[in-house]
Parts: C-alpha cells; sequence; structure tokens
C-alpha cells in the first residue's frame, strides 16, 4: 500500500514497430468483431479501431485458415497506410499459433486451453502426474517460441480466471492464486528457453480477483527474477456506464499504483467505443506520478492479495459488517425521487432548511451549526466545531478530519461514546496517499471508528466523472478499507446521477448489490449472433431482478468459466443457437436464437426468481 505513485519496472518488448513496458506510454489496444475470414470487414473495422486511437488490434483466430487470411488482412491495411501491430487471438489448437506467428506481430495463448483442458474427467493429480502435464505443457510450447524467435514475434500469455484447466482446478481452486500458477508454468517454461518476447495477463469479470491475481503475479514474478509487462482488463465488463465504471474500478486500481503496461476495456459494443474509455483512465489513472509526495508507509495492515473488510464497529447501518452506505448531497437541491430509483442511505443537507415531517423515512445529515435534534438528522463537525462543541448527538455524528489531525487523544475521546464516523478531508492534491496514510494512522491506533469517503469533483462531462470517481474510490472498496461512500459534483445537476454512481462502483467493486448485475462479454469473431442487441433486450426484460446476476456470453471459450458465480446463463453455442444455464449447470441446449430470451425468462420464473415489474 504505497502513498505516490512508482511505476513498476518491467522489461521493454518490441512488438512490431511498436515499444511495449519500460518507459514506454501505457498503450492501448482493442478487438475486432467481425468474422476474421471476412476481410473486407475485418480490414474496415480494424481501420475503425486504429483511428480512434489505438496502439494493437487483436483478430480472433479459430483455424488455421483463420490464422493464414492475416496476412490478407495485414497486406490490406498496410496498402492503405495502417501499420499498426496486429494481434492473433487463439484458443485450444497450437497449430493455429504456430501459423499466425509467421504472420503477424504478436499471438495471444491462453494457458488454460493452450494445452489443457476443462472436461473435469481427472480431479485428482499425483505429484508425478502433475509434473507430466508440465513436461506436455514444455513439449507443445517450444516449437512456438522457435517460430516466435525467427520471426521477432511477441507472445501474449493471456491466463482468464474462466477458463482455468481442470489440472490447475484441482491443485488450487477457482483462485487468484490458481491463476498466477497457471501463468507462471508458462514462465518458467519461457524463462528456461531464454525467451524473453513475452506480455503476460490474468484477467475476470470479478474486478476483485482480476486486481489480486495482478499482484499476486507482480510479486512471484520478482521472486523468481521476471519483471514481463502486463496487459490489463476486466472480462464480461458489459456496456454502457456499468461496463465503463468497473472497467474503471478494476484496471485503475493497478495503474494507479503503476501495475500495467497496456490495456483493454472489453465493452459489449463497438470495438472502437473502446478505445476513448481506454485512453481516459490510463491518463487519469497515471497522473498520480505528478502529485504531491507524502510520506511512505513502511509496513502497510493491508493484504493486497487477499480481500478482508477493515474492522469496524457499527452505528446504526454504518460499519461491522453492513454494506457500504451511499450519501447524497442535496444542500443546493430540491428533493424529489422518482418512483423505482435508487435511494441514497443518507442526504446531505448543509444549511438548509426543509420540512422534515416530509421525509419520514430518510436520514439526513445537517453541519452542526444548523442542526436542531430533530428525529433521524445527525451532525456533522470539522475539527475546530468539534473541539468547540457543547453538543453532539448521542446516536450519530461525522466528523471530517485530515490524516494529519488523527492523534491518540482525538481518537481516545470520539471512541468513548463509539457515536462518530469519520470523513477523511484533503490537504493536497495526493487523495489515495493521504487516504491510505489515513487508514494507516487508524490501524497504528487501534480505531475501528468507521469511515465514510467524500470524493468531490467539477466535471460537467458524466461518463469522465463516472470513470475518475471509479479509479479514485474503487481501489479502496477492493481493499475493504472504507464503511460508505459520499459524492459531490458541483457540475452535474442531476443528483440521481451522482448517487447511480457511487450504488455501481460499490457493485463493481463487489461490496453491494443494488440492480441486476450482467456479466456480458464484448463480442469478438466467435460470437454468432448480435450480442450487443442480445444484452440489451436482455437488461430491458429483466432490469428489475435487482438481487440476480445474469450472464450473457458469446460463445463457451471462457463463457461458462467467466459467469461462474451467476445465478443463470445465456451463452452462444453455434450459428443462432443458444445454450441456458442456471448457475454453473447447463439446463437448456440448442434453443434457436429468436426464442432464446423468452425461454431464459420462463427458466428464471421455473426457478422461482421471476419478479414482475
Amino acid at each position: 500500500m504505497t502513498t505516490n505513485y512508482k511505476r513498476t519496472e518491467t522489461q521493454i518488448v518490441i512488438i512490431g514497430n511498436s515499444s511495449l513496458g519500460g518507459d514506454s506510454p501505457i498503450r492501448i489496444q482493442s478487438m475486432t468483431n467481425t468474422d476474421t475470414m471476412d476481410v473486407e470487414k475485418t480490414v474496415e473495422q480494424c481501420k475503425n479501431i486504429i483511428d480512434k486511437g489505438a496502439d494493437y488490434v487483436r483478430l480472433t483466430t479459430q483455424t488455421v485458415k483463420h490464422a493464414e487470411i492475416l496476412e490478407e488482412i495485414k497486406k490490406q491495411l498496410q496498402k492503405d497506410g495502417y501499420n499498426t501491430p496486429l494481434i492473433a487471438d487463439v484458443h485450444f489448437n497450437p497449430k493455429v499459433a504456430e501459423v499466425a506467428a509467421t504472420i503477424i506481430e504478436k499471438v495471444r495463448i491462453n494457458p488454460g486451453n493452450y494445452t489443457d483442458k476443462k472436461q473435469f474427467k481427472q480431479i485428482e493429480f499425483t505429484d508425478q502426474e502433475y509434473q507430466a502435464e508440465i513436461d506436455r505443457i514444455k513439449k507443445r510450447l517450444l516449437p512456438l517460441l522457435k517460430i516466435c524467435n525467427q520471426n521477432n514475434t511477441a507472445i501474449r500469455i493471456g491466463t482468464n480466471h474462466g477458463s482455468l484447466s481442470d489440472r490447475i482446478m484441482s491443485r488450487y481452486g477457482d483462485t487468484s492464486k490458481g491463476m498466477v500458477e497457471a501463468t507462471m508454468e508458462f514462465l518458467r517454461i519461457c524463462k528456461t528457453e531464454n525467451f524473453k518476447n513475452l506480455v503476460i495477463s490474468l484477467k475476470a469479470s470479478n474486478t476483485v480477483i482480476m486486481v489480486q491475481a495482478c499482484r499476486l503475479l507482480v510479486s512471484q514474478m520478482q521472486k523468481e527474477n521476471m519483471n514481463f509487462p502486463l496487459h490489463l482488463g476486466v472480462t464480461e465488463a458489459g456496456n454502457d456506464k456499468e461496463g465503463r465504471i468497473k472497467s474503471a474500478a478494476g484496471i485503475g486500481a493497478l495503474l494507479v499504483d503503476g501495475i500495467g503496461d497496456t490495456i483493454r476495456v472489453s465493452l459489449t459494443e463497438s470495438p472502437e467505443k473502446e478505445i476513448p474509455v481506454a485512453k481516459f483512465i490510463a491518463n487519469y489513472a497515471t497522473e498520480r506520478k505528478n502529485y504531491d509526495k507524502l510520506p511512505e508507509i513502511s509496513q502497510s495492515f493491508v493484504n493486497p492479495f487477499e480481500y478482508k473488510k477493515r474492522e469496524s464497529y457499527e452505528i446504526l447501518n454504518i460499519g461491522n459488517q453492513n454494506v457500504p452506505i451511499v450519501i447524497a448531497d442535496y444542500s443546493e437541491t430540491e428533493i424529489n425521487f422518482e418512483k423505482n430509483e435508487l435511494l441514497p442511505d443518507y442526504i446531505f443537507l448543509g444549511d438548509k432548511e426543509i420540512d422534515f415531517s416530509k421525509h419520514e423515512n430518510t436520514r439526513f445529515i445537517l453541519n452542526i451549526d444548523s442542526w436542531k435534534y430533530e428525529q433521524k438528522t445527525y451532525p456533522l463537525f470539522d475539527l475546530k466545531s468539534y473541539l468547540n462543541a457543547d453538543r453532539k448527538s448521542d446516536i450519530l455524528n461525522f466528523l471530517s478530519v485530515s490524516y494529519t489531525d488523527l492523534s491518540k487523544e482525538l481518537i481516545e475521546e470520539l471512541c468513548e461514546d463509539k457515536a462518530f464516523v469519520l470523513i477523511p478531508n484533503f490537504k493536497t492534491n495526493n487523495k489515495l496517499g493521504e487516504i491510505r496514510l489515513f487508514f494507516q494512522k487508524l490501524y497504528e491506533l487501534n480505531s475501528k471508528i468507521p469511515v465514510i469517503l467524500k470524493s468531490i469533483y467539477d466535471k460537467k462531462n458524466t461518463t469522465n466523472f463516472q470513470l475518475q470517481a471509479a479509479i479514485d474510490l474503487g481501489i479502496l472498496f477492493i481493499d475493504g478499507l472504507a464503511d460508505g461512500v459520499f459524492l459531490e459534483n458541483r457540475n452535474i445537476t442531476n443528483k440521481q446521477i451522482i448517487t447511480d454512481t457511487a450504488f455501481d462502483i460499490l457493485q463493481a467493486t463487489r461490496r453491494r448489490t443494488s440492480k441486476t448485475e450482467y456479466i456480458s462479454c464484448p463480442s469478438c469473431g466467435r460470437t454468432l449472433f448480435d450480442l450487443e442487441d442480445t444484452t440489451a433486450e436482455i437488461k430491458e426484460k429483466t432490469s428489475h431482478l435487482k438481487e440476480l446476476k445474469i450472464g450473457i456470453m458469446g460463445c463457451i471459450v471462457n463463457g461458462p468459466g467467466e459467469m461462474a458465480d451467476a445465478d443463470y446463463g445465456y451463452v452462444g453455442a453455434g450459428k443462432n443457437t443458444i445454450i441456458l444455464y442456471k448457475n454453473k449447470n447447463i439446463i437448456k441446449k440448442n434453443i434457436p436464437k429468436n426464442k432464446a430470451v423468452d425461454e431464459l425468462i420462463k427458466l428464471i420464473k421455473e426457478n422461482g426468481d421471476w419478479k414482475e415489474k
């Protein structure tokens, strides 16, 4: 848990005409969703992606024919002046990777299905059997390494949480440790063969697992004298604001700590729309290098590899095992909620006077000078007003202080009646550093006072505000540090947008579920139906089922694994053919696409999870 930005040192990998890692900029990439065999459409989409500013373009490469057609795609792009490096995305078939490696600049392979399988035919491996499998992997990988050396082709070892093999699952389970070990097996072989032209990725649809796995991989590589550059991404993030917020929270949590050399934002939308989002995340997160320097933490109490919520005592619905609360600022806005809108847990009024009898089910926060003991209202102090206070609530008080204000005497005084919640404020532009120092100081003072994170913005652009807030706060909820969130944006008049953003950040970081969660992939050349339209249709018909997770996957490569914790799954099986899942189990096969959404709703109803709007 560092307070100042420092980029993790990685070696430089050359990919075509581009350098990756070291001091190179954070590289941006996306992936086509056309049929790669359709050269005209694929070339056109590559151009769209490159024109938006991508440094690399990845293409689905299922078969040897798909690999061979890459030569024609590359030739046509170069003829039109496009020299951006291309990446072949290979699953299952080593021969496909070997052919592609002779044609384009980089090949992505997945340890979970490059040589291993996921059929659960064998769930117990002796040490001898396990080593025999490693030897088999080496034998199958060596030809690709040789070809890549001859052609100066880079390799991405891309491990997905949803496609860990039977062998890894049998020993490590469905864990970040399993993802790291699956990756390290390949890296150790490459190191033995002195193959260094490598990029690594560990992806998951769960932001917590994704962040922990990448941190653990960096640590393990350092222990074994490796420093390959990292590709970051949250798989199956979804679309619209939820997909953007989820991607910003996961990718941003690593970038702000200097981890990551190239990123892809996976949205269930046309791929060129991913590029501006990825650029914003990369630029905003790495701005930390210019922030004020703060004292470093010598030994953090946070375990970066395992989630554990910070211990805090309970005051009303704040702290302990309660879900994080949401506070909304209505100090300059009329309170008027529409039906079905997400409601904040507390409303901040500042010095504003209202008729509290009209809001019997709402809790309010007021500045101490304007607080008059009304029922379900609670005062907010700054340090000066607290030290001079002659009154307080016996139930709940809020105190805004900086980390430099925290002292043993203050904490002891606050803990006497256990009626205070802290809201950190800032004295520098290095907010993440200050918040980490704040929590570290509370830990050293053995304090379990609940903490609410407040973050203030002045962005007129709603998307940019949402991305910034997700980057700033996502890492803190992923690490289990806070008990609530209080967002303000002085240039967005619609307060519901701000409240929804707070809830979306909590959902993206797996801290609080407030709406239906959709785990939907970004589509690629393996998808044989319109994933974007299908996702929109399923959302329109099921978004009122707020307690459910629904997976919407284009194909079976990573789909069933990435949506492993979903309640229901909708997965492409062939051209306009769908498989439906309940949890991890296949329930219905070979459903025609035009009937599949209705069959999904029928399945939800059959299991008693349907509610009418």
